[in-house]
């Protein structure tokens, strides 16, 4: 089987004729972006690259109305975030990348998202992935002796592949799992070569995030009589009609994050390399969880930051003229954006604060949850305060309120996010 190693972007993507935008969104994007460059003063490398996103961002939303409106991503969008260095936020700063370490890597990372997410919140989440999954090599340097030297050669394609052009994605839900990949269905069978690394996967999976644009896939399997793990599928240049082993069964339709290509397959025999620490597919999930967590929530919080950016301005000329229940619900859409903004904060302070890498995690998956909900809290009450018009393609709203109920539905999901949040409520022993 191939491994992970030279990297060429997937030749699937739709072209799309930029559409002029509103004054208003572009002056808005700019006055982000500009905080944001501020913000990202004295990270050295990481702000030629963050102030390169944040003009790529800038331009989108000048085409939200028409990007807002698309099915599909454009390869050139991520041709271009790849040429502002964004690939690099998975890359180790050794190799020519902006990663150093979960605690000092996170804010960084996630600030460029929150600004990419008030351009095109579905190229922002789809973006978030590629750090995301890289995290799990990332966030764990040193692993047991026995599988170290494996281990860092692994770690050297994956960075290398990302380097070379390569976009990093996930396909770990499954139908049926409720989310969890420790219920995978999928089959891992052991195949010749790579080192005992080498499987051949079958089953189905979806919500599969960038289909198209992504060279290399996360995903999860069962090995016969071994407890789940993580593989990594080589889906470069890969037909989607089952002749390889990868079939294209339900081509994304959401409602929200319309654009993100999150599509469903089903594998048979499929070419897969476990990754080359085996049997510690909770452990990588713990130490790289809190940075991931932390993109996904970014991305909400950047939708929701512009989404009340445009109603502001939308609502200033008439906010002496707006009925009592108009005001109220705008104070409580104010209340519950700042509320959203602590939250953020606190997340990114916890994990900051966590040399270690996981005492934060219980504090990101409160913070997810609680921005999950009061994002939605957010756009609905923006929605009645700005009218049935808000319920038109044209309006950008209605497409923002389908866009953050995203975030209660990524890892990890509502149900298991709960589970943990209940169980870390209670004192250990």
């Amino acid at each position: 089987m191939s491994q992970i190693g030279d990297a060429a972007p997937h030749p699937i993507g739709i072209g799309w004729m930029p559409a002029a935008g509103t004054a208003a969104s572009k002056d808005q994007a700019s006055q982000m972006v500009q905080q944001f460059s501020a913000a990202a003063e004295g990270e050295g490398e990481a702000a030629g690259v963050a102030r390169a996103v944040g003009a790529l961002a800038e331009e989108f939303a000048a085409q939200r109305s028409e990007r807002q409106r698309r099915r599909h991503l454009d390869a050139e969008d991520f041709r271009r975030l790849g040429a502002a260095g964004f690939r690099r936020t998975g890359v180790p700063v050794a190799e020519g990348g902006l990663w150093e370490s979960v605690p000092r890597t996170t804010r960084v990372v996630a600030e460029m998202l929150r600004a990419l997410a008030a351009g095109d919140s579905a190229v922002a989440l789809v973006s978030a992935m590629h750090p995301a999954v890289l995290s799990f090599w990332m966030a764990s340097p040193e692993v047991t002796p026995e599988a170290q030297a494996a281990w860092d050669e692994q770690r050297r394609r994956a960075a290398r592949a990302a380097l070379d052009g390569a976009w990093w994605g996930t396909i770990t839900s499954e139908p049926g799992s409720g989310g969890d990949v420790a219920n995978t269905r999928a089959v891992a069978l052991p195949a010749a070569g790579d080192g005992g690394l080498a499987y051949r996967l079958s089953g189905a999976k979806h919500f599969g995030s960038g289909s198209g644009i992504t060279s290399y896939m996360l995903t999860s399997g069962r090995p016969v009589d071994e407890a789940p793990d993580w593989f990594v599928l080589d889906v470069r240049d890969v037909p989607w009609d089952g002749s390889t082993g990868m079939r294209l069964v339900a081509e994304w339709d959401g409602h929200g994050m319309a654009a993100t290509q999150s599509h469903g397959f089903t594998f048979q025999d499929f070419p897969a390399e476990r990754f080359a620490w085996p049997g510690h597919l909770v452990d990588l999930q713990g130490r790289a969880g809190p940075f991931v967590g932390t993109l996904f929530t970014a991305v909400i919080a950047g939708v929701v930051d512009v989404a009340m950016a445009t109603a502001r301005s939308q609502l200033a000329p008439r906010r002496g003229a707006l009925r009592a229940y108009e005001q109220v619900e705008w104070t409580e859409a104010e209340t519950e954006a700042w509320l959203i903004r602590q939250a953020y904060e606190g997340m990114l302070r916890a994990v900051e604060s966590d040399e270690g890498g996981t005492a934060g995690a219980l504090s990101v998956v409160r913070g997810k949850t609680a921005i999950a909900t009061l994002s939605e809290r957010v756009l609905g009450r923006l929605c009645r305060i700005l009218g049935g018009g808000t319920y038109g393609r044209g309006s950008p709203f209605g497409a923002w309120f389908e866009d953050v109920r995203a975030l209660g539905f990524l890892r990890p999901p509502w149900g298991l996010a709960y589970d943990r949040l209940y169980d870390g409520s209670w004192p250990a022993g």
